[in-house]
């Protein structure tokens, strides 16, 4: 890998963390050029701010009732974002709704993982959703955070069949193991500058 400057890179979190475990897992096995400066969380209890801690990152709680309102909150949310220089924020099972101001300040620099094959199945309990309509393919979708809901640019998308047993649990296990691959690389692939928006399109360029 080259000694070219690391991506600085931002991850909101809410829940136990096992997205962010795999990003920094490709950090510190230099397969992915970044660097995670700072983890932030909305939840004290939030797993994710001990695993920050155990591999030597920042970890931040932003207490939501402390804010004035939710775009006030986001405010302070760009406020620490940008005071540490983070050039990528990657949403890691962050829960709140973040507001048209954030989204706006980070436009195609702000990543999400979804558990579904995005455009079908967004929103909450994707993988219910996916068992309730019966279909034979699942999976998990990196994509672009725009102002709707899970509505973004696609950036890469894996498949994940579904077995005829299969619980939301088994689901979603096997989903999680694919996006636990495809985060880190979709990082990877922003920190090379090999991804390129075209209108609601994302082009992936060839290594060079």
């Amino acid at each position: 890998m080259s000694d070219a400057p690391r991506l600085r890179v931002g991850v909101l979190a809410s829940g136990r963390g096992s997205n962010l475990r795999a990003i920094l897992s490709g950090v510190e096995a230099r397969r992915v050029r970044a660097e995670v400066v700072v983890v932030l969380s909305d939840r004290s209890g939030a797993g994710a701010l001990d695993i920050a801690r155990d591999h030597g990152v920042e970890a931040l709680v932003l207490d939501p009732t402390l804010h004035p309102g939710r775009e006030g909150y986001d405010q302070a949310l760009i406020a620490l974002l940008e005071e540490r220089r983070v050039e990528l924020v990657c949403l890691a099972g962050y829960m709140r709704i973040l507001r048209p101001v954030f989204v706006r300040h980070f436009e195609g620099r702000l990543l999400n993982i979804h558990p579904a094959l995005l455009p079908a199945f967004p929103g909450l309990h994707a993988q219910r959703q996916a068992l309730e309509h019966g279909v034979r393919i699942a999976g998990a979708t990196v994509h672009f955070v725009d102002e709707g809901v899970d509505t973004g640019p696609i950036v890469l998308q894996a498949a994940v069949p579904v077995r005829q047993d299969d619980t939301e649990a088994s689901l979603s296990d096997r989903i999680l193991a694919e996006e636990h691959r495809i985060y880190p690389e979709a990082i990877r692939l922003f920190a090379e500058g090999r991804l390129r928006l075209e209108d609601r399109h994302v082009r992936i360029l060839e290594e060079p």
